[in-house]
């Protein structure tokens, strides 16, 4: 019985039609003839909503289903979620379903209706578009459904509650990646090239023949053979790419749903896949006080869930990011020539200019790559007409902004620093577009 009345609803086409009773009632005092039409009208419709309750309640299990998750939530995407529905009744019915989804979706008033013939089973689609790394737990269907007479409504709650992860965006990986399927991409014919910061690896110990380079020899193994032997060195191919996100206030900025950190977040989860895919290294950590989830550049087959797993993980905070500490740190960590790739913000020249001496020092050793962000903001002030004395003051000062931002770029280069200024929703394409460039140059 507790069920019936939890599950029992009364619908408004009732209401509507007891309002008309009650007009006829009152036409009735004063149309003897309405009262008796008042009377039949009543009956009918009690009768009919117990017959509307009888069809509804006849069947135990009127309707079943589930719901079918992905085993994970991919940020900033949109994510397929399916519903499977099945009609027991013997009748046509008409469904609304109320999911309970995770608060992180503000989706308040999702709902979707279906009609279902006579043991019909339907499959319903729908997406969902995180913008939030972290856990999210999905709560049960709630199926309302209604015969033809619509008189009343039976509510059955089903599916199970699940919690599921949202994790940086991996659903277009394989498309950023089709730019790394050729390994082909230093083929310069006859001509030299200098190949700056490369290194030599061990192969072996051989014996020495004219025209080889008597730096190698080895001294010890020659003493042991008593006849000269050198050591053979290949070019080492896979070179260490780190990328490095900060995590400080500057990252904090919303465009399009998502911040800055997330845009940096999801970007080195495609660029990682790219550098691996490309036979190098890959390798990440996090800055703002501290240093936080390193990952050495390494090339193996758990490295894409190493990184991904730091990723997810990533915390923020609104301080100011320490360069002094960077720059330390990957003086001591990272002692071989790398690529590194500076996911940050500067918003005007003196903000670079406070981490320019750092930055300046960490080129000096490895190959620093400093992506930051255009304020797409801006450009829509830019492009409105203006159309009173403020709306110019607005476009003259993002006008600026907008090329202050240029010249943090030419700033950086002048002192051999790479950079790459792009927006937001650019950032995955323009940044693997670089490294690709910068590896068919040789620069690392």
């Amino acid at each position: 019985m507790k069920n019936f009345f939890t599950s029992f609803f009364l619908n408004n086409r009732f209401f509507y039609a007891l309002g008309i009773v009650v007009a006829l009632f009152v036409i009735g005092f004063f149309i003897p003839v309405f009262f008796i039409v008042a009377k039949v009208a009543l009956f009918s419709i009690c009768i009919l909503a117990l017959l509307d309750l009888i069809l509804l309640f006849s069947v135990k299990k009127g309707v079943s289903g589930y719901r079918v998750l992905p085993e994970k939530l991919s940020n900033g995407d949109q994510n397929t979620i399916t519903l499977h529905i099945q009609s027991n009744y013997t009748i046509k019915i008409h469904t609304e379903i109320l999911e309970e989804l995770p608060y992180q979706l503000q989706m308040r008033y999702f709902k979707l209706t279906k009609q279902l013939q006579p043991q019909e089973e339907q499959e319903l689609k729908y997406t969902v578009t995180p913008n939030l790394r972290g856990d999210y737990d999905f709560g049960f269907m709630n199926v309302y459904t209604t015969s033809p007479l619509q008189f009343a409504t039976r509510k059955f709650v089903l599916g199970e509650q699940k919690n599921i992860k949202c994790y940086p965006s991996f659903l277009k990986l394989n498309d950023f990646s089709l730019k790394a399927i050729s390994n082909d991409i230093t083929s310069y014919g006859n001509k030299k090239i200098r190949r700056i910061g490369n290194s030599m690896e061990f192969e072996q110990i051989k014996e020495y023949v004219n025209g080889d380079d008597i730096r190698t020899l080895n001294w010890k193994a020659t003493a042991k053979r008593n006849q000269l032997m050198v050591n053979q060195y290949v070019e080492e191919k896979s070179q260490p790419v780190y990328s490095i996100i900060d995590t400080g206030r500057s990252m904090q900025m919303h465009f399009e749903n998502l911040t800055l950190l997330d845009y940096a977040i999801n970007a080195t989860l495609a660029v990682s896949h790219t550098i691996l895919r490309k036979h190098d290294k890959a390798g990440m950590f996090s800055f703002s006080q501290k240093i936080n989830n390193i990952i050495a550049a390494e090339q193996r087959n758990s490295q894409m869930n190493l990184i991904s797993e730091a990723l997810y993980n990533i915390k923020t905070n609104f301080l100011e990011s320490d360069y002094s500490l960077l720059y330390a740190s990957i003086k001591r960590k990272i002692p071989s020539r790398s690529l590194l790739i500076l996911y940050t913000n500067f918003e005007t020249l003196d903000a670079l200019r406070r981490q320019l001496p750092y930055l300046r020092a960490i080129a000096k050793n490895h190959l620093l790559l400093v992506v930051f962000f255009q304020n797409t903001e801006l450009n829509k002030i830019v492009n409105e007409k203006a159309v009173n004395v403020i709306d110019v003051y607005d476009k003259i000062i993002a006008e600026k902004f907008m090329y202050e931002k240029k010249q943090i770029a030419n700033e950086l280069k002048k002192y051999g620093i790479q950079a790459v200024l792009t927006k937001p929703k650019e950032l995955t394409g323009n940044t693997i577009n670089k490294y690709l460039e910068l590896k068919l140059r040789g620069l690392f």
